[in-house]
């Protein structure tokens, strides 16, 4: 049985963080996530994911399966939504439903309401969202960035 557990992202060594944040499968669903990486602005970036749940009672996790680091997911604050993520190693792609599954139940205990999802056009296949529960909710620019956005309807 595969085992999924959710850690703080700064738990990780920068040097997984950044093989996640610079493999081209993953940057290409990414486009804010700019050039300039090395391992001191990765444990940078961890720290700032991580700094979310000061703020905000709510955040991103690192998610390790079966132990190895797998990518990071859950909320982050977009207004008065709370905007899932979710960012996989590509060998990793067929956990994310039960990953989704699981940040949404978290989700609901943190009591997190109004979820969406911002996706880059370069995402087509979107019928696996519907079926967990979302709705197109229009488009938006973020940045200068084109992205999708999806509700979750409870």
């Amino acid at each position: 049985m595969t085992e999924i557990t959710f850690h703080p992202l700064s738990e990780i060594p920068p040097p997984e963080l950044l093989a996640l944040l610079t493999d081209p499968d993953v940057r290409r669903h990414m486009p804010l996530a700019g050039d300039d990486w090395n391992a001191e602005s990765a444990a940078d970036w961890a720290r700032a994911k991580d700094a979310q749940w000061q703020e905000n009672g709510y955040g991103p996790w690192a998610i390790r399966i079966d132990g190895g680091f797998a990518g990071w997911g859950g909320f982050q604050k977009e207004g008065d939504e709370a905007d899932l993520g979710l960012v996989l190693f590509p060998g990793q792609w067929g956990h994310g439903a039960a990953i989704f599954r699981e940040l949404v139940r978290r989700g609901t205990e943190l009591q997190i309401r109004n979820v969406t999802i911002m996706l880059p056009p370069s995402r087509v296949r979107l019928k696996g969202l519907v079926r967990l529960g979302f709705e197109p909710a229009g488009e938006l620019d973020y940045a200068g960035q084109r992205f999708l956005k999806f509700r979750l309807v409870t």
